[in-house]
């Protein structure tokens, strides 16, 4: 069967490509989404966002998803449910192919996101969103005069129960040596701030819990014991990991394999490829960030299909 060919092709469907689809099919490009089977990204497990401009009740993150595909469909984006499976960006038109069909494509638009990474535990992943967060930004301020815990031990980890410790009664950091990885300033600062403690040598065993997170499980990494924390919030921070394994040998990536995007922009090592949202975003992994970025793709996108000649 002959490919199908578009003139822009998305890849991913959450904040950052539903803008980037909007944008450009505003422009006239009719682009194809390819949504993927778990589309929406990161959203679809946000119980509560109330830091998203222009919501000020605040929104559930799968409805907000729903009405950014609703805008980028009005505007004419055609969306598939479909997993991209393979991509060659080594001659133009690009090709990109899911289980069902091939396409051809001028121009690409890169927006797969990236995946918090989990303890693992049964019990963490049925109280997600339910007490468990991947995102203190997103979701610390629901759980106000509350105990809550964080796991991990860089810089990120430090931030997060900084930032907790703003609405928290208490914050638990658990890190499972007796030293922290973080930079020797954020330690100061959390080790000055007097709602944090620490939980040395410590891993979580257990989640508790039936509706909510009501406490955890702690192993003690040297000799095994055990002891429970009674809280309400806990906050997983050791690390994200980019979507990007379709692209390995595709695109240039960093050392943390989110997709290299030149700088002030979102073109990639490959020209008419373009980046956005939190593949591509280390930094900051926000739904506002993302958007914006999306943004940025789509003019870029536009920009260059002009010098193209592609209209």
């Amino acid at each position: 069967m002959e490919p199908e060919h578009r003139r822009v092709l998305i890849i991913g469907s959450g904040p950052a490509g539903y803008t980037a689809a909007i944008y450009i099919a505003r422009a006239g490009f009719e682009p194809l989404m390819l949504a993927g089977l778990n589309f929406g990204g990161q959203l679809m497990i946000t119980t509560d966002v109330e830091n998203y401009p222009g919501y000020p009740d605040g929104v559930s993150g799968p409805t907000m998803m729903e009405e950014f595909q609703k805008q980028a469909i009005r505007f004419g984006t055609d969306i598939l449910f479909e997993d991209a499976t393979s991509v060659s960006f080594g001659s133009r038109p690009f090709r990109v192919s899911t289980d069902a069909k091939a396409y051809t494509a001028d121009a690409v638009v890169i927006a797969t996101g990236a995946s918090a990474r989990w303890l693992g535990l049964a019990s963490e992943q049925r109280l997600i969103n339910n007490g468990v967060s991947a995102c203190a930004t997103c979701d610390g301020a629901l759980f106000r005069n509350k105990p809550m815990a964080v796991v991990g031990g860089g810089d990120t980890a430090l931030e997060e129960a900084l930032f907790l410790a703003r609405f928290a009664t208490k914050v638990t950091l658990v890190h499972r040596r007796g030293e922290l990885r973080a930079s020797k300033i954020m330690q100061a600062r959390a080790r000055e701030n007097e709602k944090i403690e620490f939980a040395w040598h410590s891993v979580v065993d257990e989640v508790y819990g039936d509706a909510f997170v009501t406490g955890i499980r702690l192993k003690d990494t040297r000799d095994g014991s055990t002891r429970d924390v009674d809280l309400e919030a806990l906050f997983v921070a050791i690390g994200h990991q980019p979507n990007t394994t379709l692209f390995k040998g595709q695109l240039d990536l960093d050392d943390a394999e989110y997709v290299s995007a030149r700088a002030g922009s979102t073109y990639t090592s490959v020209e008419g490829v373009f980046a956005c949202g939190d593949v591509a975003d280390p930094t900051y992994r926000q739904a506002v960030t993302a958007a914006g970025t999306g943004c940025m793709a789509a003019i870029d996108t536009e920009r260059w299909l002009a010098e193209q000649g592609i209209g």
